[in-house]
Formats: structure tokens, C-alpha cells, sequence
């Protein structure tokens, strides 16, 4: 990574937090650099250890999260935030296997970058994910409904927390989230992949396009356990949800 082929990004904040865990000193000074040098505040930490010292301090916007680690991996440190933080993260990986990239997001990460990667691609990224948490908590119409209701759920907009029939919160990335909060806002007419992809991502394009598939699958799992199906395929053409929505 050569952090001089960054360009400055206008999205930067200094309002926006960003985490970096790699247990590389080298990377982790070059990242912590470019982000600062683009408006953002950052904290680093070199492994598990420091990621949960670090989340007990000041409020984390986004976490970029190595995925070889000392001791606990990446994947098993982005299973265990999942379980109480919706943060967004992008996870960084030596290595580019599409199997593994699909790990990473099936735990529940939002993006995904291989090394060697460019500066200004990682910038881009982040910013995407900063400005679609933004955007997520500032939509005109938010205080209009607060929530929706579908087959003894409820999708809480305000909280961005998805509450299952027995009272109990179930755990979505932001990817999740956004894209659940599309099939509530319509309701028996079909998503096309392409807009859920645009939903799933909304980051700078890559070849990886299963992310998708990934995400579709992961709420199937969360919301049709044990239950009749919500979430229909429609054959050559995208997605359909199928329960009553009810806004509130």
C-alpha cells in the first residue's frame, strides 16, 4: 500500500470514528495516515485484545478489520460484534478467494478488500459505508414511520433494530438492515437484483457480486427459521417479499 495515490475524500469527517485492527504495525500506521489525511479520526489496535479496550472508549463509526490476527481471527471477532453492534465493517485479507470473501460477509461484514490494495479504493469504500449509516438514521419521511410490522416482527427504524415474536432482537449488519428495510417499504413487488445490489453494496463496483446471494440468504436464515417463507426468488428477475406490512 502506497498511501501517496490517495486523493483527499470530501465525505471525511472528523465527527466520523474509524477503527483499524491489523496486526501489522506498518499497515496500520499507512491507514491510520491516509484516513486522518482524510478528514477522519482514528484509533488503532493490533488485535482482539485492543479492539474491545478501543470499543469501550469513545463511540466507533466503522471498523477496518484485518482478517489474520493474533490469537482470535478477524472472522471470529467481526461473529462476536455481530452479536451486539450493528457497526459497519470492512474486513482486509491477504488473501482474494472468493470463498473466503463470502465468509466474511455471511458473518456479517459489510465489505471486503484484499491486499495489496489501493489507498484510494479503501477511502471510497469507507466513505460509501459512512454515508449510508448517515443517510440510514437522516431519510426524510424517518419520523413518519417509525417502524413496520410483518408476520409478528417488527423492523424498528428509529433503533434500526429488528425485533423477532418473542420480544427478542435479532442481530443484522447494516447491509442486512438496509436491505430488509427495502422489501418492508415493498411489499409483494419485485426487487431486482441489480437495485438490491446497489442496496447491498452501495460502494464503488467490483466483480464480486454475490454479495447479494449472501445477504439474501442470511436473513432467510434469521427470519424464516422455523416459519413459512418470506423472501421469494423470482426467477430471472430478483426477489419478492411476501408477508403483509404493516407501518407504525
Amino acid at each position: 500500500m502506497n498511501d501517496t495515490a490517495a486523493s483527499p475524500a470530501p465525505l471525511g469527517s472528523p465527527e466520523a470514528h474509524i477503527l483499524v485492527v491489523d496486526d501489522d504495525p506498518q499497515i496500520r500506521f499507512l491507514v491510520s495516515r491516509l484516513l486522518r489525511a482524510n478528514g477522519y479520526r482514528v484509533s488503532a489496535a493490533a488485535d482482539g485484545r485492543e479492539m474491545a479496550d478501543s470499543l469501550k472508549g469513545a463511540p466507533v463509526d466503522l471498523i477496518v478489520l484485518d482478517v489474520m490476527l493474533p490469537g482470535a481471527s478477524g472472522f471470529e471477532l467481526c461473529r462476536e460484534l455481530r452479536r451486539s453492534s450493528a457497526v459497519p465493517v470492512i474486513m482486509l485479507t491477504a488473501r482474494g478467494e472468493e470463498n473466503e470473501r463470502i465468509s466474511g460477509l455471511d458473518l456479517g461484514a459489510d465489505d471486503y478488500l484484499a491486499k495489496p490494495f489501493s489507498p484510494g479504493e479503501l477511502v471510497a469504500r469507507i466513505n460509501a459505508l459512512i454515508r449510508r449509516a448517515r443517510r440510514a438514521v437522516s431519510q426524510p419521511g424517518a419520523a413518519a414511520v417509525r417502524s413496520y410490522g410483518f408476520s409478528g416482527w417488527t423492523l424498528d427504524i428509529v433503533r434500526r433494530e429488528l425485533v423477532d415474536p418473542q420480544g427478542s432482537v435479532v442481530d443484522l449488519s447494516t447491509g442486512e438492515f438496509d436491505m430488509l428495510r427495502a422489501f418492508v417499504e415493498a411489499p409483494g413487488k419485485v426487487l431486482s437484483r441489480e437495485a438490491l445490489l446497489d442496496i447491498a453494496k452501495n460502494r464503488v463496483a467490483t466483480g464480486f457480486d454475490r454479495v447479494v446471494d449472501v445477504q439474501i440468504s442470511r436473513l432467510r436464515k434469521k427470519i424464516e427459521a422455523g416459519g413459512d417463507a418470506m423472501i421469494k426468488t423470482v426467477r430471472g428477475t430478483g426477489y419478492m417479499f411476501l408477508p403483509e406490512v404493516e407501518r407504525r
